[in-house]
């Protein structure tokens, strides 16, 4: 089982583990719920250095990932950053992952840790007719998550810039306790927050000053409440939402897709009309939440028109949330029913996210 550098630390905070992708990572300290709306009201710490992180840079570094990705990279500005998914010839997902263009040709791509190896040989066999160098820093490097409203006021008490005029999806450079780092006003909750990178070697002193920084307005927090967070903001979960069997468009993120451009990676499968299971967001009646796995059915039919992928009774919002593959073409309201445990609950299609913060 792989260990994060601040394995230790959850350990001293008496934190429950949970095998993720082969790591040994915190899934709470506590209450699931305290954890989920600290984040909401306050601030949340989160560990995610099990992410992989990839270096790209060359003179060929916007082309390249032109051409690996979905996205049209090149268009993304120096210190700006674009999420995107990693398709196979066929259009199916391989990952989705954020890319930072760090300088003119210096990119950074963090992609998720069960799918470190698929990125790396798609990466380097992608790579091979352009000039251009990928390296693997994951090993190297520690990210951690700063996350909700008070989030910019805490990391401002460390860091030697000012982090207010950082835009959403924007990265960088500055010190974060003394500490060399990059700092990314990016997530994975739905608030406000950022992304902070830094050396494996800092990555103690670094969660430490956090803590410290935070005080009572900080929580640590594990993958329960991540995956609560994550769900109410609408974003999906690699495994879960987005799979080998799914593309962009079947997961409705065709908004990262540009077929309006030149050769990449999947684009001609893609470009063929989408046929199949489309992914919905869901909302359900009384407190009996859809998990991933139960089936879901156009009202009164015994015939399953697809199942939930990722199911929750809402901490934020108090009703059930989820998202679904169907093969039925559904229009925002249509009434759908899932199978609890052998009750059948009511459900309705709805626009995403599910939860959207007040001030963006």
């Amino acid at each position: 089982m792989l260990r994060t550098p601040l394995y230790d630390e959850h350990h001293a905070l008496g934190a429950t583990f949970t095998d993720f992708g082969g790591w040994d990572m915190p899934v709470r300290y506590g209450s699931d719920l305290a954890e989920h709306h600290a984040v909401r009201n306050s601030a949340g710490l989160f560990d995610i250095s099990h992410m992989s992180e990839f270096s790209v840079v060359g003179d060929d570094a916007a082309k390249f990932l032109d051409y690996a990705f979905v996205t049209e990279v090149s268009k993304i500005a120096p210190g700006r950053a674009k999420y995107s998914i990693l398709c196979n010839e066929n259009g199916k997902s391989l990952d989705d992952v954020i890319i930072y263009r760090l300088a003119d040709v210096d990119y950074l791509v963090i992609a998720n840790a069960a799918n470190r190896a698929v990125v790396a040989k798609e990466l380097s066999e992608r790579a091979k007719n352009f000039d251009v160098e990928v390296t693997d820093n994951s090993d190297d490097t520690a990210l951690v998550a700063l996350q909700g409203p008070k989030s910019a006021a805490i990391l401002q008490k460390l860091s030697n810039i000012d982090v207010a005029p950082l835009k959403y999806y924007s990265i960088a450079s500055a010190e974060v306790a003394g500490m060399i780092s990059l700092i990314a006003r990016t997530g994975y909750t739905g608030e406000d927050g950022f992304e902070i990178l830094a050396q494996s070697k800092d990555a103690v002193k670094l969660w430490q000053e956090l803590i410290k920084a935070g005080g009572e307005d900080l929580t640590p927090c594990g993958l329960a409440a991540r995956d609560t967070l994550r769900l109410e903001a609408g974003m999906p979960l690699y495994g879960h939402e987005l799979t080998l069997e799914t593309t962009p468009f079947s997961a409705n993120l065709g908004r990262s897709v540009n077929l309006e451009r030149g050769d990449f990676v999947g684009k001609a499968a893609l470009e063929q009309p989408h046929t199949g299971p489309k992914l919905y967001g869901l909302v359900g009646e009384g407190k009996r939440a859809a998990r991933a796995g139960y089936p879901v059915f156009l009202p009164g039919s015994d015939s399953p028109i697809g199942e939930i992928t990722s199911g929750v009774l809402s901490p934020t919002l108090g009703y059930p949330i989820g998202f679904a593959y169907l093969s039925a073409e559904l229009e925002t309201g249509s009434k759908l029913e899932a199978d609890v445990r052998g009750t059948r609950v009511g459900y309705e299609v709805v626009n995403l996210p599910f939860y959207r913060r007040q001030n963006g």
